[in-house]
């Protein structure tokens, strides 16, 4: 759902729709040959009770073709993580900092420094709930540590330290399109400043009359 301040345009992931997700996942999904994709219940989509993410979890499987689905929260999407297993269909955990709940959070701030515990706690409860994997995000690295220790799943991090099974880094991060990144991420590239020149010297050919020359043009 980072899809919603990396694609669309909007300030967090709260507003991204079931229907956006869905017709971005159906395009990660017929874009790959071999990847394994995780879908991202959006906002809305599954917090009200497990049949409603059941509903959410068969239009995506349907729709859009993912092998596995991702849902944020602790304890309390438990019911809904069963109820989707139970459905066959596979399942992600997140804990840490969730970006569905960042107004309760009070924004972007690292999660565990004053309840290490109740993560804890958390993420061996979601690992007996039956989640395949788990997602933990923005938390001091010697609590990720701890808890990929404790837990049979793997666990990818995300600004969580280098202890963990797996990374995360989005893409737009990465080659430095967004303008500005995370600590936690690093830029391998300017794409962003890249673009930016070449549409530039794109504007400047145009106004001068190079582009397009003759070897651009059909006769």
């Amino acid at each position: 759902d980072s899809a919603g301040n990396n694609f669309y345009g909007y300030e967090n992931t709260i507003p991204v729709s079931l229907n956006e997700m869905i017709s971005s996942t159906r395009a990660v999904v017929e874009s790959s040959k071999h990847a394994l994709v995780v879908a991202d219940f959006p906002f809305g989509s599954y917090e009200s009770s497990p049949e409603q993410a059941l509903e959410t979890g068969v239009r995506f499987f349907k729709e859009a073709k993912p092998q596995a689905v991702k849902l944020e929260g602790g304890v309390k999407v438990i019911p809904q993580i069963k109820k989707l297993i139970a459905a066959g269909i596979p399942v992600m955990g997140h804990l840490g900092l969730t970006p569905q709940s960042l107004h309760q959070l009070g924004g972007y701030r690292v999660q565990g420094r004053e309840n290490p515990e109740l993560i804890i706690e958390q993420a061996k409860n979601l690992e007996k709930a039956g989640v395949f994997a788990l997602v933990l995000e923005l938390i001091p690295a010697e609590l990720a540590e701890k808890i990929q220790k404790s837990l049979q799943i793997p666990v990818i991090g995300i600004g969580a330290g280098p202890n963990c099974d797996a990374q995360v880094l989005v893409w737009t991060d990465l080659v430095g399109l967004t303008a500005n990144s995370p600590k936690f991420s690093r830029k391998y590239l300017n794409l962003r400043e890249e673009i930016g020149a070449a549409a530039k010297n794109w504007s400047k050919d145009v106004e001068s009359g190079e582009f397009p020359n003759s070897n651009e043009t059909f006769s």
